[in-house]
């Protein structure tokens, strides 16, 4: 039996269901049950890793964890985002990288994502689990860093 795995917010702000994500991939939990942060408007934010693990993927506007017990946690800064490829996002990890939880990932300027009329939601799921797993552990204003949710 897999030890519950604590998912912790990889950028500051305000939790929103995974329900209430503005993309039906994330908001139905076709890639997995979650949580999301919405930074604050305007300005720049960095991005850290929600759990300890190893950086199998790593695009300018989302990457995948992987921990211990081979979970993998898919962090995705904003909706659409990939259309911006790569401009406003400056990446401080390197795929195959090990990190700790709360290691520096990306630095984002959301300015061009703004000016392009995309969401800012980020959400923050644990891949292949089952719609509704995530145990909400934080609601309203989050820091980075802090625990935002957990599965079995």
């Amino acid at each position: 039996m897999p030890q519950t795995l604590i998912v912790r917010a990889p950028i500051a702000g305000t939790t929103v269901p995974i329900g209430e994500v503005p993309d039906p991939v994330f908001s139905a939990q076709m890639v997995g049950s979650g949580a999301a942060v919405e930074p604050p408007a305007g300005q720049a934010f960095e991005v850290v890793s929600p759990v300890a693990g190893k950086i199998i993927k790593l695009l300018p506007h989302a990457f995948v964890v992987v921990d211990a017990g081979g979970r993998g946690v898919l962090t995705h800064i904003g909706i659409d985002t990939v259309k911006l490829q790569g401009v406003g996002f400056e990446l401080l990890a390197e795929k195959g990288a090990t990190v700790s939880a709360g290691a520096p990932i990306m630095r984002v300027d959301p300015a061009a994502a703004v000016a392009a009329g995309y969401s800012l939601v980020s959400p923050v799921v644990v891949l292949d689990t089952k719609p509704d797993t995530a145990t909400p552990i934080a609601s309203g204003e989050v820091e980075a860093g802090a625990e935002l949710f957990s599965v079995p």
